[in-house]
């Protein structure tokens, strides 16, 4: 008897190869009830941030099953350089993390090696909540992780947008992730900071070209619901919508307009 297809850790990539576009919540805070209440309401995704978020990883594994229950495929965020934890993310049913500065091909090599099973990759066997979750038994989770175990390349530098071809032709790199804030510092000398300056959107545009030709996706952070619709419009397959703390104090501004006019 043929086992069954695994159901929410296979929905990014299944959504994703079908050329769908895909809207996440982004979650820095450390409670797991948080990010379980933006899984509630019509996101596509949950995001949970590592690198700038207070959150931690024992908080972060936490809250995937919780993400997962709601039906909603989970993201993660690494830390700079922290490759050692990509594994232990996918094991807990994560399913897909995100690696910031990928500003080298051994960097993307790295987290290709972390996040997947041989003969692509070095990641080892341990899976749990991921396994699970899967609805496989271990010889078909073993089989089909490395599809839907998405990893995606952060590109946020000059020597990133240099390499960005050779990055996206390594096998074990499904996707790309635009970081505007930091590109933004790069492409002005460390000036400024601007997500949305005109050079950010012009090599938002120049990435998604050179995906779109291998037929990969590109992600895109967007600080607002504008700057979201504008990473779509530019061609951005998965936006993570603002934060939680974003989204908080939005939602507390607009309470507070209302009653005090």
């Amino acid at each position: 008897m043929t086992a069954p297809k695994p159901t929410v850790l296979s929905s990014l990539a299944d959504r994703l190869a079908k050329g769908e576009t895909l809207l996440s919540a982004w979650c820095g805070l450390p409670d797991p009830s948080v990010s379980a209440i933006l899984a509630q309401e019509g996101f596509d995704a949950v995001t949970l941030d590592m690198q700038h978020g207070p959150i931690t990883l024992g908080e972060v594994i936490r809250a995937i099953p919780l993400i997962n229950a709601a039906g909603k495929p989970a993201l993660a965020r690494i830390a700079v350089g922290e490759f050692q934890n990509v594994s232990k993310l996918f094991d807990s049913g994560a399913s897909g993390v995100i690696a910031p500065m990928i500003n080298t091909i051994e960097d993307a090599r790295r987290l290709a090696a972390y996040a997947k099973y041989p003969p692509h990759g070095e990641r080892s066997w341990g899976s749990y909540g991921g396994l699970g979750a899967s609805g496989l038994d271990q010889n078909g989770y073993l089989r089909q992780a490395n599809d839907f175990s998405l990893t995606f390349a952060m590109i946020e530098t000059r020597e990133a947008m240099a390499i960005v071809d050779d990055i996206l032709a390594l096998d074990g790199i499904d996707a790309l992730f635009v970081g505007p804030s930091d590109l933004s510092i790069a492409l002005s000398g460390g000036a400024s900071v601007n997500a949305s300056a005109k050079e950010v959107d012009d090599a938002v545009r120049h990435i998604v070209a050179r995906a779109n030709a291998v037929n990969k996706p590109v992600a895109f952070y967007a600080a607002s619901a504008e700057r979201a619709k504008q990473g779509v419009e530019m061609g951005a397959r998965l936006v993570t919508v603002m934060s939680d703390t974003g989204l908080l104090r939005a939602a507390s501004q607009a309470a507070l307009k209302v009653i005090k006019g």
